[in-house]
């Protein structure tokens, strides 16, 4: 018998939470705009599909945030994946560059390298082995010299 007078106590505080919760709500006056609406004389006719509404629109908070906040992440990873992505392509371009040059460096020196020799060692070859053809040659340079 106390048990059911407490809970008939308990369900009549509730109902008195409850009914100050809407004469709260309706009190409201950004609450009284949105009733005023057609949707909102709409929803007060059919109190069920009100109720179904906010049931429906509280429980897909969690479910489109996590779709929201898994998109956001998803860009993000996107744009640092493509950076990280551009960064590396333009390390490969950077080598590979570099190797170009470096042969293309190593190329120029050693042609450089033959060419002076050959400008160097032929004329001494010719001095050594041909000396009558290298003295004929001073001697037509310079002509105050005498002529043997």
């Amino acid at each position: 018998m106390q048990r059911s007078s407490s809970n008939s106590s308990l369900t009549q505080q509730l109902g008195e939470r409850w009914l100050t919760l809407m004469n709260h709500l309706q009190e409201d006056p950004k609450m009284a705009q949105v009733m005023s609406t057609r949707i909102g004389q709409y929803l007060r006719s059919r109190p069920f599909l009100a109720l179904a509404l906010l049931l429906f629109s509280a429980m897909a908070a969690l479910p489109v945030g996590l779709f929201l906040l898994f998109a956001l992440i998803t860009i993000v990873i996107s744009a640092v994946g493509f950076v990280f992505f551009e960064v590396f392509l333009l390390f490969v371009g950077g080598m590979t560059l570099l190797s170009v040059l470096s042969g293309i460096a190593l190329f120029s020196l050693l042609v450089s390298v033959i060419v002076t020799g050959v400008f160097v060692t032929i004329p001494n070859l010719l001095k050594h082995y041909y000396p009558h053809v290298t003295k004929k040659e001073s001697a037509e340079k310079t002509p105050g010299l005498k002529q043997q």
